[in-house]
């Protein structure tokens, strides 16, 4: 056999190799063009709610991974109700699910012991509850809001110092991030201004999107500084998604007038198509239900 016999073969072997190893890649949803999705919503499983179980079942229809903003398990966080109430809904699907504390997480005289027990690594560090990862072109960060539990929230914090070295490290072009109390809600009762250095640092690394639970609700913002001034240029859109499960809470007070979108009553998930460069977002209702919301926007 010559030996530029042997150089084609090896060439066409190397080429394969390669072309196998980038449809893995593309599977596998690392590949830094491919769009990805992310779907998800807070405030969700009690063991005599209904829609709960009728959100699962939206996960189930929808690939991609799964956030979760906090409150799984009402009314305590018990281990009893995470094994009773959360794994038969929203556990079926533990394995592509990142989540984030929420408030009713820490009413255990554990400190969110259970939490933490069944969420594993997916949770991040039991003594804090923050943690990134990537999806496609996109930095995903995860905090948590519980600040008086976890040693604050500004940055002279341990959380609000792994924040900034977190984004300083990760220059994605897109970045989002979510956690459970939103800085800016409708109404009196869930307005959260302990998260403002969260809001700081994502606004000073050009973040794009914070998804919020806590208010039993679909709000959606226009993009936002920190301070709350509308900011087409810089702006930070903010999603208020605890439509997981939870009854739909009352509002006390006039709506945000930075809303954009909203509806109480209205139990579903909120997905997001992450691209290179953009994302579109559209809120997906539950079985009998009509509500929706949608549409598109490019990354700073």
């Amino acid at each position: 056999m010559s030996k530029t016999v042997v150089v084609i073969g090896a060439m066409a072997s190397a080429m394969l190799l390669a072309c196998m190893a980038a449809v893995l890649w593309a599977a596998e949803g690392v590949g830094k063009t491919q769009t990805v999705t992310l779907l998800g919503a807070g405030d969700i499983a009690g063991c005599d709610f209904k829609a709960d179980r009728k959100t699962a079942r939206l996960l189930g229809r929808i690939p991609g991974t799964v956030f979760n903003l906090g409150d799984s398990a009402y009314p305590e966080g018990t281990r009893a109700q995470f094994r009773n109430c959360y794994d038969p809904t929203w556990g079926k699907y533990k394995k592509r699910t990142r989540p984030t504390a929420g408030n009713h997480e820490y009413d255990t005289s554990s400190g969110a012991k259970p939490y933490f027990d069944y969420f594993g690594w997916r949770a991040g560090k039991p003594s804090g509850g923050y943690y990134s990862y990537d999806r496609g072109a996109w930095h995903i960060v995860v905090l948590n809001s519980n600040c008086k539990e976890v040693g604050g929230c500004d940055w002279k914090s341990a959380q609000g110092r792994w924040l900034q070295r977190d984004l300083a490290h990760h220059r994605a072009r897109c970045t989002l991030a979510y956690f459970h109390h939103p800085l800016y809600a409708s109404g009196r009762d869930y307005d959260s201004p302990e998260v403002k250095p969260f809001w700081t640092e994502l606004y000073n690394h050009h973040a794009e999107v914070i998804l919020s639970g806590h208010a039993h609700r679909y709000e959606r913002f226009a993009r936002i500084t920190p301070s709350g001034a509308r900011s087409s240029a810089r702006g930070i859109r903010q999603f208020i998604v605890g439509t997981g499960g939870a009854p739909g809470g009352t509002q006390h007070g006039p709506d945000e007038p930075r809303v954009q979108a909203k509806k109480i009553g209205a139990p579903g998930v909120l997905k997001l198509d992450l691209g290179s460069g953009f994302y579109h977002w559209k809120f997906v209702p539950v079985a009998g239900r009509n509500y929706t919301d949608s549409g598109k926007a490019r990354c700073h």
